[in-house]
């Protein structure tokens, strides 16, 4: 499977920016978001969102399949300091932080919500879904968030807490919250990858210290219950999950002793992808290629380049073979599709812009040069 990019096979420079730009264009991201920070809105226009200095930026095709990009559109979130982004099948964008507030006797820190229910439009006012700890003191040492939209459209966050548990907290119809459930588990580390089944099954895969655990619903709003741990360690925030058969997900993670990406299908061994150390998270994306079922992934290696591979779903075993891109970026890379069905790469680059290259029309999965919004 033929996977390349002009950039990087000629070596030019990208080409100038297309699109429209607010009066804070100048704004930088300073990272990436955790989660799919890389959208497909119900009109057919991509969207992209990365933390910043104040708040989070926004960008968004000015039309179904670009290549025009509007933005960045900068929203102020006063306190943040972490973002990840899901969507469900509704399309509703939901943007999940944690917020530290400094005060004199200490810091005050709860999980922020909004949401996004239209392409380009305003997001919601940011509400607080609270904390699983009462005590200030434990309640400042409530990890990262991530979540995953289930059945019904109704979010679930988890978030490592002070005693290295998974905490719960989701929606009930109405939009009212469930209180916070103690999932258990112990010595968790910050990096979960959350994702819903096309059914709403709920599943979520945390570090841990030496080994990986996992816990998941076995039908759609269900309970969750923990799985057997799974006997290796990934390093925190590198995993990303994709369902590649029906109620089956595949998880992709950077090896925590050799920083290699491996896949995992749980009840099965983990398959090296012979690649170079990966710092940050995998991006995945299942895709029909010359007619076959592949999955797309891209990672930062150790120099800050965004390598890209596709190989047929769930036959990871039969090789995987990693092409340079040319692009170098911070934090983690995209993929999603566009609005006629191309593969889309997305990434911020080491200016804090945001640069998009799309599939050609060549054979295999071959981009053409990126643009920089």
């Amino acid at each position: 499977m033929p996977v390349r990019s002009r950039r990087a096979a000629q070596g030019k420079a990208p080409v100038p920016g297309a699109g429209v730009h607010d009066a804070d264009r100048n704004r930088a991201a300073r990272a990436t978001a955790d989660g799919h920070w890389l959208v497909l809105g119900k009109d057919g226009r991509l969207s992209a969102y990365a933390p910043c200095d104040g708040g989070l930026l926004r960008w968004t095709e000015t039309r179904p399949g670009g290549p025009g990009w509007a933005g960045p559109d900068f929203f102020p979130v006063a306190n943040l300091t972490h973002l990840s982004v899901t969507q469900g099948t509704d399309g509703f964008v939901h943007l999940i932080g944690r917020r530290t507030v400094r005060k004199d006797d200490g810091p005050v820190v709860d999980v922020v919500h909004a949401t996004q229910f239209q392409s380009g439009r305003p997001v919601t006012e940011w509400r607080s879904v609270g904390n699983p700890h009462k005590d200030r003191e434990k309640a400042a040492r409530l990890g990262a968030p991530t979540a995953a939209v289930g059945a019904g459209g109704l979010l679930h966050v988890f978030a490592r807490n002070a005693d290295g548990k998974l905490a719960l907290r989701r929606e009930k119809t109405g939009g009212k919250w469930e209180g916070w459930q103690d999932l258990k588990g112990g010595r968790l580390q910050d990096g979960a990858a959350a994702v819903a089944t096309a059914s709403g099954r709920v599943e979520v895969l945390v570090p841990g210290q030496g080994m990986t655990m996992r816990w998941g619903q076995n039908e759609p709003s269900g309970a969750f219950a923990q799985d057997q741990d799974i006997p290796f360690a990934h390093l925190p925030g590198s995993a990303t999950a994709l369902e590649t058969a029906p109620e089956r997900v595949t998880y992709y993670w950077a090896d925590e002793a050799t920083g290699g990406i491996v896949a995992l299908r749980p009840g099965t061994w983990a398959i090296p992808l012979n690649s170079s150390p990966s710092y940050g998270p995998v991006a995945a994306l299942r895709a029909m290629l010359d007619g076959y079922d592949c999955t797309v992934l891209a990672h930062r290696d150790q120099e800050g380049q965004v390598m890209l591979t596709a190989c047929g779903t769930e036959n990871e075993g039969a090789g995987v073979w990693w092409s340079p891109t040319g692009e170098r970026c911070v934090g983690g890379p995209a993929l999603a599709y566009d609005a006629y069905g191309r593969v889309v790469l997305a990434l911020v680059g080491e200016d804090g812009a945001l640069r998009v290259a799309r599939q050609s029309r060549e054979p295999g999965l071959a981009l053409e040069h990126s643009v920089r919004v």
